[in-house]
């Protein structure tokens, strides 16, 4: 690399670097993507703005949903595994996609197992495993009663740092440089003093996590802004599902809480607890055959219209009463230790909670390898829509999914290029410093959050376009600030013209003036941008064979 010149409004890159797979974020799929591309021979370089092993992986609590033979009772099965995936995802999951992404699961823990993860065991030695909602069979295992995330991401961490994997900690993904035939060869960036520089590569890696930010309360981390998604976007690739975001019932209520949450995972319904009202009546008795373990959508909608009937004078959170497990501090350390600071003990007191933004179902559309509609253009983990989650993910299948298809679109990418599929990363155009229309995020998280949360309708989605529209400005993309409102800025537009145009409720998107699902919406809706920047509509574009 070249010595970089600390001008913050530089419009040039002053510093280039070269890899054969640059891979974007360095949670689960990232993380696992480059560990398997080193392996295989070839040269990665990992960018992630925050420092290695924050983003949204470390804050996983409940666990990772997957049928161990050797572990698990016999009446489970990856097959009930996938019927309860297409379950919960209300119509639009890829079956095939699905299955064959479960199948891959045992695999993948086994290797995490064998890089040094360690999972709770049970009694009887073998892996201690819960249930949480959507599924119909203990199948969830966990780490640190309720840090699996930790673990996973600490694994992965001590692995890539004794592999000597090369990471620019601090750096934020802009653009992809693309050739004159639309290959993408690359990735303009920001160092953390907005320095820009380019990295040139025949293979981009999109792991960067989801769209947490746009709203005011939320699971996700600070970092999880959308970024990926916009680069893909403006490298023209389609994304899809994208109105599907999925609110996590149950977040530690915080009165006037802003930005992310402590959540309360799943697996302590799983064990138990029960959600109550104001009043101590049920929320979810007859709501649904599962009751407080149904999908998380139909939990979220119920204790949604549960806080508007307000009973008890309680209006804006319900709680969720887990004095009946034993050892809860034992079993759930960080949600006990969340609760601590708000004065909590949930061995006595119920815990307050509120459903928050929390998982992002669409995105990039990419095969089960990771493969987009660019060439070298690839994307793993929350920022893809490889059609497992459809209209609403089954708890716990995101690590899952991240440990498979990071691992099989390091193969893919390796397959790529020694195919010839790629492009010469010379030939990629460093496009001149990007100016992207741009609103300020704290009116663009208060509207998202009033008009496009759980409920919906097109009076509020309409509301909530035309505040977009006139508070969105062209801005220069020369900090990291800028780079994340102007993603969260397109991020927004999309879902909202996809949840204005899908008249129905199904899955995560609720619709109060479409309450009921139609069979005309038993679909993905596909976006691209417009030649004006705007994303619009597109028909579907087959995905077959390599990139």
């Amino acid at each position: 690399m070249s010595t970089p010149v600390n001008d913050p409004q530089a419009k040039t890159p002053v510093w280039e670097a070269r890899a054969d797979l640059v891979v974007i974020g360095s949670g689960v799929a990232g993380l696992t993507a480059a560990l398997r591309a080193q392996a295989l021979g070839l040269h990665v370089l990992v960018v992630t703005k925050a420092a290695v092993a924050d983003g949204n992986t470390r804050w996983a609590q409940g666990g990772v949903a997957v049928v161990l033979e050797n572990e698990h009772d016999l009446d489970d099965s990856v097959e009930k595994h996938a019927e309860d995936t297409f379950t919960a995802g209300a119509g639009l999951v890829d079956e095939v996609a699905a299955r064959s992404i479960l199948d891959g699961g045992p695999a993948a823990i086994a290797r995490l197992r064998a890089d040094g993860a360690t999972f709770d065991s049970s009694g009887d030695g073998l892996l201690a495993r819960t249930r949480e909602g959507g599924h119909s069979a203990f199948r969830v295992i966990h780490a640190g009663g309720d840090a699996t995330g930790a673990e996973v991401e600490r694994a992965l961490v001590a692995q890539a740092g004794q592999a000597r994997v090369p990471v620019l900690e601090h750096h934020i993904a802009v653009d992809a440089l693309r050739t004159p035939g639309g290959r993408v060869a690359g990735v303009t960036v920001l160092d953390r003093n907005g320095v820009p520089g380019v990295v040139r590569a025949p293979a981009v890696l999109l792991a960067s996590g989801g769209v947490g930010q746009l709203y005011q309360a939320t699971s996700n981390p600070e970092i999880a802004t959308g970024d990926g998604l916009a680069l893909a976007l403006r490298a023209g690739a389609t994304v899809a599902d994208i109105e599907f975001v999925q609110f996590h019932p149950t977040v530690l209520y915080t009165p006037g809480a802003r930005g992310r949450c402590p959540l309360v995972t799943e697996a302590v319904r799983g064990e138990g607890a029960t959600l109550v009202d104001g009043a101590g009546v049920s929320v979810m008795h007859g709501v649904h055959p599962l009751g407080d373990l149904a999908p998380r959508d139909v939990v979220s909608a119920a204790i949604t219209r549960r806080m508007l009937t307000a009973p008890g004078g309680v209006d804006d959170h319900v709680f969720l009463d887990a004095t009946g497990i034993a050892g809860f501090a034992q079993r759930f350390p960080t949600v006990f230790a969340a609760c601590a600071v708000l004065g909590l003990d949930p061995a006595r007191d119920p815990i307050p909670v509120t459903p928050a933004a929390h998982f992002s179902c669409g995105g990039v559309v990419t095969t089960v390898d990771g493969r987009s509609s660019v060439p070298g253009l690839y994307a793993a983990g929350e920022v893809a829509r490889t059609g497992l989650h459809g209209a609403n993910r089954l708890a716990s299948n995101s690590l899952l999914e991240g440990l498979v298809v990071g691992q099989r679109v390091a193969e893919a990418v390796s397959a790529d290029l020694a195919a010839g599929l790629l492009a010469d990363p010379s030939r990629g155009q460093v496009p001149s410093w990007t100016t992207a229309p741009t609103a300020e995020r704290d009116a663009l998280q208060r509207v998202m959050s009033r008009y496009a949360a759980i409920g919906r309708d097109a009076d509020g989605l309409a509301a909530a376009g035309s505040v977009l529209d006139l508070s969105t400005q062209d801005s220069p993309l020369w900090t990291h600030a800028a780079v994340e409102d102007a993603a969260l800025t397109v991020v927004a537009q999309a879902l909202l013209t996809a949840a204005d145009r899908r008249t129905e409720s199904r899955g995560c998107h609720v619709r109060t003036d479409f309450p009921a699902p139609a069979e005309t919406w038993r679909r993905s809706q596909h976006i691209r941008l417009s030649l004006s920047g705007q994303p619009v509509l597109a028909d579907p574009i087959p995905l077959e064979g390599v990139a």
